[in-house]
């Protein structure tokens, strides 16, 4: 019993953090997308170019971490790969003179990933250590 709750634990904190990095890939369908999730313009087609790479990449991680979230074999990676996101987004945020209000609502679902994260490894750790 105490391995199925730890097990559900991490993949409901792993389903979470999966969402949060999935929503930005929205953005792959064009500079109006991106607009609405960074409130910065990004007409500028280079800009728009990197910005929806960006979006496929964060497509990528979090269906990787969804997956994980049901395929234990996965899961370290996929926290160690989440880990390196939130963190380094947070970190540029942190260090960064101002952002904007859409960049303040990112800063604050990368700390609801992080508080996850920090379940999730917990529960990884209590599990594998048996």
């Amino acid at each position: 019993m105490h391995s199925k709750v730890t097990s559900t634990g991490i993949s409901i904190a792993l389903i979470i953090v999966g969402l949060i990095h999935i929503m930005p890939a929205i953005g792959v369908i064009g500079p109006a997308k991106l607009t609405s999730l960074y409130g910065l313009d990004f007409n500028e087609p280079n800009l728009a170019i990197l910005m929806r790479h960006r979006a496929v990449l964060f497509g990528l991680l979090g269906s990787f971490i969804l997956i994980a979230a049901f395929k234990p074999k996965f899961q370290l990676i996929a926290i160690i790969g989440a880990y390196i996101s939130v963190f380094s987004f947070l970190v540029l945020a942190w260090t960064s003179p101002f952002y904007n209000l859409a960049i303040n609502k990112i800063v604050i679902a990368d700390i609801v990933a992080l508080i996850c994260l920090v379940i999730a490894t917990v529960l990884f750790l209590i599990q594998n250590n048996k």
